[in-house]
């Protein structure tokens, strides 16, 4: 019989940084961090991995920096998924329940999963996740849990997940060259919603943009289920490109002004924040320029009205512009520019905020950031697994076929 691990480590690849933390389950049930690693990112480009000895060597390096902190070998991780080709959409699936008593149960939810996911996919991509969103039973939309309902045709709407074959192959293959076990991975939109959205905005509604370095994510929740998933190739690296360009200045030396001074609304500012002096260095050895923050807001704040207005966009194509959303929560590195969230409130008429990852204990506080959102997400998905999974393996009888298909459906 399975055993569920007490250890749980979770791993983010992203284009500018690999995050590997590893969190214990205390005896409470708790999840608590005690383990991080970081290390720069040189092989992954718009969040698909492009040269796998750069990123081994990345992913050895987090994992070294984490197992020195908590003092345990990391020998299995969770992983997260994404990159600027990962495509989501809408399926639906329709069975007959045939048997004498018309009771629905486990095996009927399998079989109608199984038909919504039979999408043609192209040859060079696969299904990465199917990610069920309602059931309705004899016209009975809305349903969450069907297994035990008395009917005679079920339906079941999914959210498929599909990317190209060797995109996931290559991350698998660099954990595994790295010394590692993929436990499992999880589709980034999922695990963002996991670690930074509260109950309420899983039911009421709420849109997240991952603010990444080279791609833009986003993800609807609505009644406690993913219904759209989008990615835009803007990020975080196109504010610091606009001011390398802009100001004449090295890459390295805008990320720093971008970080330290940069805004996406000028409106927020006071006039003092506005005529405030910002040294520009020069390149080729010139003397160093001087210019006010508001020439370096106005230079970012396009960029920003551009991601917003294709969320907005894609809010509009997804069918929720007129349905209530309760709030945008913002997450990715990229979201740490200052103003962003006003930014954000403006162009797309809702509240917005800063995600920063919740629901855990322990070293919580050094991985309290929006750029953490996508790894403790992943992390918070293998522990609710393991949890499934132990509670399930407890049980003597009944003890379904694919415990794991359930707990995505129902835990």
């Amino acid at each position: 019989m399975p055993k569920a691990h007490k250890y749980i480590a979770a791993l983010d690849i992203g284009t500018t940084e690999v995050r590997l933390i590893a969190g214990e389950t205390t005896e409470s049930g708790k999840m608590e961090i005690i383990g991080i690693g970081r290390a720069e990112s040189r092989g992954v480009r718009k969040g698909v991995v492009v040269n796998i000895e750069a990123t081994v060597d990345a992913i050895k390096r987090a994992v070294e920096e984490a197992e020195m902190m908590c003092g345990l070998p990391i020998d299995q991780v969770y992983v997260g998924l994404g990159g600027i080709q990962v495509q989501g959409l809408n399926s639906r699936g329709v069975i007959a329940i045939s048997r004498r008593n018309r009771e629905i149960n486990e095996d009927d939810v399998y079989r109608v999963i199984d038909q919504a996911r039979a999408i043609s996919v192209p040859t060079d991509r696969e299904i990465i996740d199917v990610l069920p969103q309602e059931f309705t039973v004899d016209g009975q939309d809305g349903i969450g849990n069907p297994i035990g309902f008395l009917g005679i045709r079920l339906e079941a709407s999914v959210h498929v997940v599909t990317s190209p074959i060797t995109a996931r192959q290559n991350v698998i293959t660099s954990v595994n060259r790295s010394g590692m076990i993929v436990t499992d991975t999880v589709v980034n939109h999922v695990a963002v919603a996991e670690a930074t959205l509260t109950p309420d905005e899983k039911e009421f509604g709420a849109a997240i943009i991952d603010i990444g370095s080279d791609i833009s994510n986003l993800t609807i929740v609505y009644r406690d289920a993913v219904r759209h998933t989008a990615v835009f190739p803007i990020g975080g690296s196109h504010f610091t490109n606009d001011i390398a360009v802009g100001l004449r200045t090295p890459v390295p030396e805008a990320e720093r002004i971008k970080r330290i001074e940069g805004c996406a609304l000028a409106a927020i500012m006071a006039d003092q924040e506005r005529n405030q002096v910002v040294e520009v260095p020069s390149v080729g050895g010139r003397q160093p320029r001087v210019l006010s923050r508001q020439i370096l807001c106005e230079i970012l704040q396009p960029r920003a009205e551009e991601i917003f207005s294709h969320a907005l966009e894609e809010i509009r194509r997804a069918g929720f512009e007129r349905q209530v959303l309760s709030s945008v929560v913002l997450v990715g590195g990229g979201s740490m520019l200052d103003g962003i969230v006003d930014m954000a409130e403006q162009v797309l008429d809702l509240p917005a905020r800063s995600g920063v990852p919740d629901f855990i204990g322990g070293l919580s506080g050094e991985v309290a950031s929006p750029a953490n959102a996508a790894v403790v997400g992943v992390m918070l998905y293998g522990y609710h697994k393991q949890m499934n999974l132990k509670k399930i393996h407890s049980l003597k009888d009944g003890a379904p076929k694919r415990p794991g298909l359930l707990q995505r459906i129902f835990g």
